[in-house]
């Protein structure tokens, strides 16, 4: 492969470590992510080691977190991707688009592992930002209110209103991603499967809460009737 061409250069030959991460990129797009890891970890390890610009680390760091993710390393994929976000936070503020990309990427690890809490406390911060500073129609801010949304809908404490407002979230959603995107992206069709997903959870939690009501009601009459055959009872003693 044209990249061991460069191995026996310096650490510090710009041409050895520009190498060295495609080799790691292209494992990872085949699918071959131990040894991407290997090579990843391996490029990290040597830019901490010759110095670099930090944005270069954080570059690294975001290819790291995606291998662990893809190795279902999921723990450590989310630690890496917190690592990134705080990073570019630091590093580039909190409206630069490098920001919110990471903090997206951070908010997909932790709803993969069910952080449903952290996810709204980040969102709730990011989201207004992102349609401040990109617009409504930007394709980042609508994944930022798909994740919004699935988040909701997604947490066994979600309450009917918490269902309301994500089923309200991705409508909003779908229209713009159909009048921007067309009904055929990927994009388009994500939110579509979540807004089924929102729906049907709505409809069983608001059923749920309809038979709650009938069988207190039920309880209610139950005990009334009780008290007043009680009451008769007296009267006719």
């Amino acid at each position: 492969a044209c990249w061991k061409t460069y191995l026996g250069r310096p650490e510090t030959d710009w041409h050895r470590t520009a190498a060295i991460s495609e080799h790691g990129n292209g494992l990872l797009e085949t699918g071959l992510y131990e040894d991407a890891l290997s090579v990843k970890e391996t490029e990290l390890a040597t830019l901490r080691r010759i110095g670099t610009l930090a944005h270069n680390i954080l570059d690294v760091q975001g290819n790291l977190a995606v291998t662990y993710a893809k190795l279902e390393r999921h723990e450590l994929a989310l630690r890496m991707k917190r690592i990134v976000y705080s990073g570019y936070l630091k590093l580039k503020g909190e409206e630069h688009t490098d920001t919110l990309i990471s903090a997206n990427n951070y908010v997909d690890s932790l709803i993969q592992l069910q952080r449903y809490k952290t996810v709204m406390s980040l969102l709730r911060k990011t989201l207004p930002i992102a349609r401040r500073v990109l617009g409504e129609d930007h394709h980042l801010t609508l994944r930022m209110r798909f994740n919004y949304a699935r988040a909701l809908h997604q947490d066994p404490a979600a309450t009917l209103d918490d269902l309301r407002e994500a089923v309200t979230t991705l409508e909003d959603a779908r229209r713009i991603a159909r009048r921007v995107f067309g009904g055929t992206h990927p994009h388009t069709t994500g939110i579509d499967g979540a807004l089924q997903n929102a729906r049907a959870a709505l409809r069983a939690l608001s059923s749920k809460a309809t038979e709650d009501a009938c069988s207190r009601l039920r309880e209610e009459i139950a005990r009334l009737k009780a008290e007043n055959a009680e009451l008769q009872e007296r009267r006719t003693r």
